[in-house]
């Protein structure tokens, strides 16, 4: 199967490839940064340096790779964990879901491609009985998580109600393990990222479109619907 993956030298892309490579699909990664273009081929993916905001480029890159299956792991957030610098980022990474998204998901029509995976996050539902639920509604979009919450909605609703494709969002836990802020479990959802580009594998090939929560089970989310559609393991590692 052909595959595009925007967002191939992201802290999710780079466990995802390989994985993917393994299961002998042909994968294209995107990535904004020319520098980063040797690690994509390092794990057997042809690169290609595009920005998600420029719509025609983007469309023209995707048209080229002629995916089935189009997966988007892009964020833009610090690569440490920093008050400061995580503050500046979220309004950046709200466009990306946005904007961003949107422009994603008409590339993915224009080339063809028939399924649409994207990450979400799993840590803006709004305050209420758990374990929560896919259906259970999110945290209204004001205060400091304003730009966040506006974000994850615009993302679900362009993957999940367009028009001739498959869309599955995964509404990640909080990611630990290599690349991420913390190699420990969090306290709430946690997620190691071997797991959450597990869960991305998976959806390439499984799952009725629609919204999965994917974290291990501590009993602030429910996760049935992710085990038994995809087949999701929380405990899988890739080594």
């Amino acid at each position: 199967m052909r595959i595009f993956v925007a967002g191939a030298t992201g802290v999710i892309g780079r466990r995802l490839i390989p994985l993917l490579v393994r299961d002998g699909h042909v994968v294209v990664g995107s990535t904004r940064s020319a520098e980063k273009t040797a690690s994509i081929a390092q794990m057997g993916a042809s690169p290609v340096v595009v920005d998600v905001f420029d719509r025609v480029a983007l469309t023209n890159a995707v048209r080229a790779a002629a995916p089935e299956v189009v997966i988007h792991q892009l964020t833009d957030l610090p690569d440490q964990l920093d008050s400061g610098a995580l503050a500046e980022a979220l309004p950046r990474n709200a466009r990306i879901r946005i904007e961003g998204t949107r422009n994603l998901v008409d590339a993915a029509l224009a080339s063809g491609a028939t399924r649409l995976i994207a990450q979400s996050i799993a840590f803006v539902y709004a305050p209420g009985p758990e374990p929560h639920r896919e259906e259970d509604p999110l945290a209204p979009a004001e205060g400091e998580w304003a730009s966040t919450i506006a974000g994850v909605v615009a993302l679900e609703q362009a993957v999940t109600q367009t028009n001739g494709l498959v869309g599955l969002v995964l509404r990640y836990g909080q990611l630990y393990g290599p690349g991420t802020w913390t190699q420990t479990p969090p306290d709430r959802m946690p997620l190691h990222v071997d797991a959450a580009a597990e869960a991305a594998r998976l959806a390439v090939t499984r799952g009725a479109p629609g919204i999965y929560n994917v974290a291990e089970a501590d009993g602030a989310l429910t996760i049935d619907k992710v085990q038994r559609e995809l087949g999701f393991d929380p405990s899988f590692r890739t080594t």
